[in-house]
């Protein structure tokens, strides 16, 4: 069942079994916030359960551009277009949060994200392969972020 993500109110519905729960919670609805914000998106998930789709298209993407695999378990996932870019999310266990923003156009951006919930260690299957900087929010404290570009078509 989808849950919409309220980023006033901020919960923990869904993610409850991640030892970074509060912290993770705060990231989802900061991403919720970002896209009501700029797109007058709301901010759906689904229990990982039922968006195997759009997790095996990240795992794909991840595995094909950098061989990375994602040790930790997909909690929850969504993916949604607004104007000309799709966008995809999973939250993991573990307080990681990966996003894919493809543009349709061919000229387009486009990129994978990871996010790092507040109080957790960088996983070992990015430690040495990418540089976080900080951010702070005030919806889910600091956040470290880092990035690679999609050279392929997916």
């Amino acid at each position: 069942m989808a849950y919409l993500v309220d980023f006033t109110t901020v919960s923990t519905v869904g993610l409850e079994s991640s030892p970074v729960a509060d912290a993770l919670a705060g990231l989802r609805a900061n991403e919720s916030r970002y896209f009501k914000n700029k797109y007058d998106h709301d901010f759906t998930v689904r229990p990982a359960s039922d968006a195997k789709a759009t997790i095996d298209w990240i795992h794909k993407i991840l595995k094909e551009e950098r061989d990375i695999v994602i040790a930790s378990r997909p909690l929850e996932a969504t993916e949604f277009q607004v104007e000309n870019i799709r966008w995809a999310y999973v939250f993991y266990e573990s307080g990681l949060s990966i996003n894919v923003l493809y543009t349709l156009d061919d000229s387009g951006k486009r990129a994978v994200g990871f996010k790092l919930s507040d109080g957790m260690d960088v996983p070992g299957e990015l430690a040495e392969k990418f540089k976080f900087a900080r951010q702070k929010s005030k919806l889910a404290g600091t956040i470290r972020g880092s990035y690679f570009t999609i050279k392929n078509e997916y």
